[in-house]
């Protein structure tokens, strides 16, 4: 059984006049330049004055879509569409479609709870 194989391209290196010869990748890393101290930063990049307070991070907001308001308090779609439009809940317009608050309709569940007695 004989084996055919495609000729492989010579990888021999011929320098021609007028054309540059090819240059290796990236450039070599040297410990010395690993080494090198960070410059600082320019003096008209730093702040002039009191320290601006840095604001203390914000709780993660989560976002219910109508369906998963929907599910969790057990009614319709529509039912969640009324209270919204009613101000009943409070939910964020994204182009279309409404966001609401996890936090909101808990709050709306909370303060629409009867106890019957």
């Amino acid at each position: 059984m004989n084996d055919v194989t495609m000729p492989q391209r010579a990888t021999i290196q011929t320098s021609r006049p007028g054309v540059p010869a090819p240059r290796p990748m990236g450039r070599p890393i040297s410990a010395a330049s690993m080494s090198r101290p960070v410059p600082a930063a320019h003096p008209a990049a730093m702040p002039v004055g009191r320290q601006a307070a840095v604001p203390a991070p914000r709780a993660a907001v989560a976002f219910l879509t109508v369906a998963e308001v929907a599910a969790l308090m057990r009614v319709s779609k529509m039912t969640v569409y009324r209270l919204v439009h009613g101000g009943e809940l409070s939910a964020v317009r994204v182009g279309r479609s409404f966001r609401v608050p996890e936090r909101a309709v808990h709050e709306y569940l909370r303060d629409a709870y009867t106890d019957i007695a």
